[in-house]
Parts: C-alpha cells; structure tokens; sequence
C-alpha cells in the first residue's frame, strides 16, 4: 500500500483545501538603482548573483500586521467570507510588531473576526509551508471549518543598509490563503502530504543576534548592529540547493508521484541561483517552477502565496492541478508540501 492510499484508509487525505488567497505589497519600491546609492554594488552583480531587480519596501507608518490584514481582506473578499466566520488565524513571520502581543492578535482585532483563536509561527522563511500544514491538519481534525493562514514580513526593518551581502536580498509583503473542508462533492481537491525537518546545527548562519533573551538590546548591541539579519551566504546556499531538493524528491516519491505529475512547482524566492539549481536536480523543466524573485525579493513568509497568485495569473496553476510548494528557511527550517489545487 502506497502511502497515499495508507491516508485514505485514515480518511485524512484532503481533507483540507485551499479556498482563497489574498496578497498585499506596499506601493514603495526599492530598485538596484536605488540601492547603487547606498552600497557598493550595481544592477548586473545583483540580478547575475541573486535575479532580483526591485522590492517593495513598506512605508515607516506600516507594520506587519498591516500588510497582513490587507492581504487577508482580499482573500476573505474572494471567497465572500465575513472575518467573524473565521476560526483560526495563523501568522507566519519573523517580523510581528511586536515580541506580544503576537500578531495573529493584532490581525484577528483589525479584522474584527471575533471568535477566531490564533497564533504566530517562527519558521523564517519556511513558515507559510508550515502554517498551511498546520492548518490543514486543524481542518483534517473536523475542529476547524475556516483557518485562515498569513505569511507577512517587513523584511525592511531588520536589514542594514550598509551590508551589501543582505541588504539587496529582501522585500516587504504579505500573502494570506483560507483553508476550508473539501466537502463530498470535491474531496479530490486540497491537501495530500507535507514533509519538513530542521537542523539546528546551521542555526548561526542565518539569524538575528540581539533583541532575544540571550543578548537584549543594549547600546553594545545597537552600535555593534546586531538586530538586523547577519548571514553566512555560501553556507545557506550550499544547504538551501540540497534540501530543497532532498524534500521535494522524498515527498513526491512517498506519494507514488513524479515531477511529470505536478503541474508547478513554487518554491520560496530567496535566490534565482538556488531555485534554478535545486529544480535542475529535481529535473524539473524550467517552465513548471514559478520565479517572481525578479520584482518583490525575499519578502520570506510572504513569497509563497504571492508567487502562487503569479503561478494563477500566468495560467501555470489551475483547478485540479497538482502543486509543489518547497522552501529552505533560517534555522535551519525545511518543508515542502503537496496539494490538489481547488479553484
């Protein structure tokens, strides 16, 4: 028995599906050119090195939670839902507006979706992977009828912009999908298998030092600029080319499937190199994987649903299809999951 057939006997496999999505990116942008103001670097060592041209960039009176509330209107919009009708909402970032409350509080009040329980998830750049995954199984459990998954970061805040190594990488935004249960009528559709691990051991590679317990802000913090993201960039490059891989290849093969089954595969956007690089390895040819890198950067939580709503837009993804999601995050996080796409 193949272990998608191991989870139709249990009557879990999809049971949850993806109703709507709803994106948001604030309207400042962030060219090379721009950044060629500020740093020793230029537009060709950028998009050879990384393929990113631009990044939105929020304004200073916009937060994380805003950016999230925008993007969940415009999927809660979609599907005709009124936030009081939510059950959960999950937030996945690395940027709340705050150590607390969490953000999910903050969204679940400028919503006005009373009733609604949540929480935020730390998962770096693999976060939206697991805050769908997370939330599919809420669904699976028949506890849940609508959770509502966010992946928003304002990248901006905790960059410096004297770093040339970091500071041409990222972006703001914010993507938001709505988990719903796949009723008879359509129980093909929706979610069908995740696969993720962490490796702590690659933890100081890429992080923020200061502003935790360990190492609280002090002026020796400030002045030895501490609360922006430090990275050790061929170290994550190595292990994000590798794994991105690994789980996809060990995902598909556990489910009886193939590349030639999925119709797109969206990975997190952190690196053209990387993308290209780990879908080379899977085989898969170049017009299946989504790359929007190029116009928003990493914006981390959000580049997954936001490369989805481009995968739509393209007619790359449609209702039945199958689609890969994949990402390699700080932590080191790893995830990829499997779904049958529902509208």
């Amino acid at each position: 028995m193949s272990y998608s057939e191991s989870l139709k006997e249990t009557k879990t496999l999809l049971k949850a599906k993806i109703t709507a999505l709803g994106c948001y990116t604030p309207p400042g942008v962030l060219t090379n050119q721009d950044l060629e103001k500020l740093v020793e670097t230029n537009d060709e060592w950028i998009m050879e090195r990384v393929g990113i041209r631009e990044r939105h960039i929020a304004d200073p009176g916009m937060a994380t939670s805003d950016m999230a509330i925008m993007a969940a209107r415009c999927a809660l919009s979609q599907r005709g839902v009124d936030p009081a009708e939510l059950n959960t909402i999950i937030i996945c970032t690395v940027t709340p507006d705050m150590f607390f409350p969490s953000t999910a509080c903050l969204v679940q009040n400028g919503l006005g979706a009373r009733g609604a329980w949540g929480f935020d998830l730390s998962a770096a750049c693999s976060g939206f992977v697991y805050g769908l995954t997370t939330g599919a199984h809420l669904v699976a459990a028949g506890t849940h009828q609508k959770v509502l998954v966010i992946g928003a970061d304002t990248m901006s805040r905790i960059i410096d912009y004297t770093d040339r190594a970091t500071c041409v990488l990222f972006g703001d935004g914010a993507g938001a999908m709505l988990l719903e249960p796949a009723e008879n009528g359509d129980s093909d559709y929706g979610y069908i298998d995740f696969l993720g691990e962490v490796d702590g051991s690659g933890g100081d590679f890429l992080k923020m030092p200061a502003g935790g317990s360990r190492m609280p802000a002090s002026h020796e913090t400030v002045d030895r600029r501490l609360h922006y993201v430090h990275q050790e960039g061929q170290q994550v490059f190595k292990y994000a080319v590798r794994k991105m891989f690994e789980v996809c290849r060990d995902l598909l093969h556990r489910n009886g499937l193939t590349r030639d089954d999925v119709a797109v595969m969206i990975p997190h956007q952190a690196n053209i190199r990387i993308i290209n690089a780990a879908a080379e390895r899977l085989g898969m040819p170049p017009e299946k994987v989504l790359i929007n890198i190029e116009r928003y950067g990493n914006t981390t939580s959000g580049t997954i649903p936001l490369a989805t709503r481009d995968a739509i837009h393209q007619g790359k993804l449609k209702k039945g299809d199958i689609v890969l999601f994949a990402a390699v995050g700080a932590g080191y996080t790893v995830g990829a999951s499997l779904w049958r796409w529902a509208f």
